[in-house]
């Protein structure tokens, strides 16, 4: 088999979470007197962290001694609720039992904080998928490819046996940094167009697809 490893992204990639990180996002901003942000706006934020999504979520100019506040609530609000509405895209879990019964083993690498990709992972893909990575202390976030080697050696796999599969810019740049191939799905938190120009290849519109490509 050409592709016995499958590495995915989380948010955006298996599960749709843009909800429940909208409602810890402008929990935190309302908590501190800012204004909101719509769906859209945190949408395009997202990708490179929470850190970097209170950063781009909070009005310009904010101390940084108030950001660590913000950011603070939010870590905390986030932490009770990142399951409230988040779920799987429709079409991820029987493409997951697919590859299971195909013999191919999984991971994720996320750049949420570790800790919380754990426990989605336990929540969500348990029986699915092998392993779930995330920003800790020995690993930076993408586009480091810190999370896509460790899973490679989780898995027992290398970049020329291993796919790479997310939704946005960040998730592109990782897999070049690794020399993996990268698939790149359309449902997630971007737009073809912007993917095309940051350098996707091969597109996916349902997750029945990836299943022709391995």
């Amino acid at each position: 088999m050409k592709h016995p490893a499958i590495i995915f992204d989380l948010d955006g990639t298996l599960l749709d979470s843009l909800a429940d990180l909208a409602a810890s996002v402008n929990h935190a901003l309302q908590t501190h007197g800012m204004p909101t942000r719509s769906i859209d706006e945190v949408r395009t934020f997202v990708g490179n962290g929470v850190r970097h999504l209170m950063s781009e979520a909070v009005m310009p100019g904010t101390a940084s001694s108030l950001f660590e506040q913000v950011f603070a609530t939010f870590r905390h609000h986030y932490a009770e609720h990142c399951m409230d509405t988040t779920a799987p895209y429709l079409g991820i879990r029987e493409m997951l039992t697919a590859l299971q019964q195909r013999n191919i083993r999984t991971a994720i690498v996320s750049n949420k904080i570790h800790s919380a990709v754990e426990a989605l992972h336990q929540r969500f893909f348990a029986e699915t998928i092998d392993t779930a990575i995330g920003e800790s202390s020995t690993i930076r976030r993408k586009p480091h490819p810190d999370g896509l080697q460790e899973a490679m050696r989780r898995l027992g796999s290398t970049p020329e046996t291993s796919l790479y599969v997310g939704d946005s810019e960040v998730d592109i740049l990782t897999a070049q940094r690794c020399g993996i191939r990268c698939i790149t799905v359309l449902w997630g938190f971007r737009d073809e167009m912007f993917l095309r120009q940051q350098g996707a290849e091969t597109c996916i519109r349902e997750p029945q697809e990836l299943l022709s490509l391995i």
